[in-house]
């Protein structure tokens, strides 16, 4: 048995929670990942997996099992990048997450990371704010771009780089006589005018969508939204091809600077702020690309760079 393979498919199961995605995932079939974890549960003499007509979750010494080989399998890669590489040129796969709303951040950040150190593999990918703290926890992740202010619950499992402070826009069509070229700042607008046009917004289980929903109660007002998505591409296209607007945060607005005949005006009463960091596990024996990552990202360019980019144009 190839024990390292073995814990992989482990992983993998814990992941997609799905045998057929876990083989997916892995490259191999469904019937190979069954003997592989059949032959695990042997090795152990224990029962890892509950089994029915589908994955049912582990038992509790499968739980034991998954923690410990989610450490062997980070070991592993650290020692595989400490061998392949060293500090001035770091190589590996970064398992990179943000939450939905600061992706246009996080995908500039890989780029970037990705041209100052090639060998290293970024793998940028979209979570909710609980996926990106239980991938934390599991060691699946190794950084997380999301809301430091959920932090204080695990905060002595977390760290934080402080990046960048959002502020909020609505986005809607200008006036067809405003002839804009590309996007426009308008003047504020109160929260409570806001609630009174047809909006489009974030599904009320993304935390984002809590936030919104916090700053039209504090003014006040009750929202009735005329659509609701789980996709932020989604809100930024309802308006591009609707008669929609929406509530979006600066970083989504900056990545529809490009598109004629929109206007973007900094929400008011309140002015909401949510800062947004990068964040690692604090017990975790960082890689060498994490190394270079988190070294990235605190530079005072890529700093400057984040703010430009995540819509601090309220005044402007």
């Amino acid at each position: 048995m190839n024990l390292l393979a073995s814990l992989r498919y482990l992983v993998a199961l814990h992941e997609h929670r799905h045998f057929g995605r876990a083989a997916q995932a892995c490259h191999i079939t469904q019937p190979a990942l069954s003997n592989a974890l059949r032959a695990l549960e042997k090795e152990f003499g224990v029962v890892v997996v509950r089994r029915g007509r589908s994955f049912e979750g582990f038992t509790p010494e499968g739980d034991r099992v998954l923690a410990t080989a989610q450490r062997m399998l980070h070991e592993h890669q650290v020692l595989q990048q400490d061998l392949l590489s060293d500090a001035a040129h770091p190589r590996g796969t970064l398992r990179l997450g943000a939450v939905p709303t600061a992706m246009p951040i996080l995908a500039r950040f890989a780029a970037q990371l990705q041209a100052r150190h090639p060998g290293i593999v970024p793998v940028a990918l979209s979570m909710s704010s609980q996926a990106l703290e239980a991938g934390l926890e599991n060691i699946s992740l190794d950084l997380a771009l999301g809301y430091t202010e959920r932090m204080p619950a695990r905060g002595a499992q977390l760290k934080a780089w402080p990046q960048y402070v959002e502020h909020y826009f609505l986005l809607r069509r200008a006036a067809p006589a405003a002839k804009t070229h590309g996007l426009q700042i308008g003047a504020p607008m109160q929260w409570a005018e806001a609630a009174r046009l047809p909006l489009c917004l974030l599904t009320p289980e993304m935390h984002n969508r809590s936030l919104v929903d916090a700053a039209f109660r504090a003014a006040g007002a009750t929202v009735l939204p005329a659509m609701e998505t789980d996709s932020v591409l989604t809100l930024a296209l309802s308006v591009v091809a609707g008669e929609l607007c929406s509530v979006l945060p600066g970083a989504l607005v900056d990545a529809v600077r490009g598109h004629d005949g929109l206007e973007a005006l900094p929400l008011v009463g309140p002015v909401l702020t949510t800062p947004i960091g990068f964040m690692s596990h604090r017990q975790v024996q960082p890689t060498r690309a994490l190394d270079a990552a988190l070294a990235l990202a605190q530079d005072a360019d890529w700093l400057r760079h984040a703010t430009a980019h995540s819509g601090l144009l309220a005044a402007g």
